[in-house]
């Protein structure tokens, strides 16, 4: 009998052993502008299923290492804080590491610029001009650092414009709703927002939501760039006439033929920048444009078509295009927009329901073949339960949300199999 006992003993301390070394996470943290580990830094274990609960706590010892032990089976993610400013990773399941790269912080960095900054007409009812605007920022600081402080990205909206609504996002994450910082001069505003350090083609977005007075059926633009920019589009309607300023360098660009777009190359901060839109009209909500295609599917074929703008989806336009390299995410931009003015338009009736339609088709958008979309749609949680404990939204749509992205992780692991 006893040695019945000493073998159960033993055999539940390897079982209870095993558990113990499951539930470890392991990792190390990189100072990438270094190239060296990154000491000191403060490690959470952050419980997304318990309101974002700090569920362990450890910081990165000499050589950059970490460990944290895991209390349950929730879902969590993995919080790394350098000099104020935080990396999010989803905790690693089984032996697998939970490395991080972080950057050194600075307020203003060499190589920041706007890539695209996409003006969206999205409608145009009740004397109001509707319009989502969109930046994409480049971080390409060498050595690699994240532009951070109270004015990380400023910009210049219409005197006239009633903000409804600011987001942001980090080169591998989701939208993030945040509050759009007044700069003193009406229409200046600032996001309190880090840029980080590019991730492969993927970088810092940003985007408003404002509403404009169009009482007399027409409207003149006076885009303004805080910092050099490589392209400026405008896009709105079939219906809506667009008219370039002069002095203004805009050009048509089709890229859809539901909509119009038109471009402006290489504006810098001072350049005169004008155009004027008059008409009424609508962008079709997405799934209702008529030639609209894929990301992918128009980034493969602008690249048959000699890298032009509106290759493979419209006529091109006969002028090189030394952005080729950027026109998947030209496109992206714009299949983007399209899901933010559906949104748009569906809020007028029902705030909650807008909000639920923005989130869904941006995280639909992450969840079309990557595997990546487990860890955006943990940091997706994150920003939803930051907002629920804060009270940004109310439990309906809290609850709208939260099943929204339950469907979409079902389809990322069905397409995971």
């Amino acid at each position: 009998m006893r040695m019945i006992k000493i073998a159960f003993s033993a055999s539940l301390c390897l079982l209870l052993t095993g558990v113990w070394a499951q539930a470890q996470i392991t990792g190390t943290v990189t100072n990438k502008t270094t190239g060296k580990p990154s000491v000191g830094d403060t490690v959470v274990l952050v419980d997304v299923q318990a309101g974002m609960g700090e569920a362990a706590r450890t910081t990165t010892d000499s050589g950059g290492h970490y460990k944290l032990t895991k209390p349950g089976h929730s879902n969590y993610l993995v919080r790394v804080t350098h000099q104020g400013a935080t990396y999010f990773i989803g905790a690693p399941e089984g032996t697998a590491a939970g490395d991080l790269a972080v950057y050194d912080v600075a307020a203003k960095v060499d190589g920041v610029i706007i890539d695209e900054d996409v003006v969206g007409i999205v409608d145009s009812a009740n004397g109001q001009l509707r319009v989502v605007e969109r930046y994409a920022v480049h971080n390409a600081s060498m050595p690699p650092r994240t532009q951070w402080s109270p004015r990380s990205f400023e910009i210049v909206l219409p005197a006239e414009a009633e903000v409804d609504g600011a987001s942001a996002q980090r080169p591998s994450g989701l939208p993030t709703s945040l509050k759009l910082d007044s700069s003193g001069s009406k229409g200046h505003y600032s996001f309190n927002f880090p840029i980080q350090p590019d991730d492969g083609e993927k970088s810092t977005l940003f985007q408003i939501e404002y509403e404009l007075p169009y009482s007399g059926g027409k409207f003149t633009f006076h885009p303004q760039m805080t910092i050099p920019a490589r392209t400026v589009w405008a896009m709105m309607p079939k219906s809506m006439t667009f008219t370039a300023g002069a002095g203004s360098s805009f050009i048509s660009a089709p890229q859809d033929p539901s909509f119009q777009t038109f471009v402006a190359k290489n504006v810098v901060p001072g350049k005169a920048l004008e155009f004027t839109v008059s008409g009424t009209g609508s962008i079709p909500r997405e799934g209702q444009a008529s030639g609209g295609q894929q990301p992918g599917a128009g980034s493969q074929d602008a690249t048959a078509a000699g890298g032009q703008p509106g290759g493979g989806m419209a006529n091109p336009i006969n002028t090189p295009d030394p952005l080729s390299k950027y026109k998947w995410y030209i496109l992206t931009l714009l299949v983007l927009l399209l899901a933010a003015a559906a949104a748009f338009l569906l809020r007028k009736p029902a705030a909650g329901a807008a909000v639920a339609g923005g989130t869904v088709q941006a995280v639909a958008h992450h969840a079309t073949g990557s595997a990546g979309i487990l860890n955006a749609l943990k940091e997706e949680i994150f920003a939803l339960e930051s907002d629920k404990v804060s009270g940004k939204i109310s439990p309906a749509e809290y609850a709208e949300l939260k099943a929204a992205m339950e469907k979409i992780l079902k389809r990322a692991l069905k397409n995971r199999e």
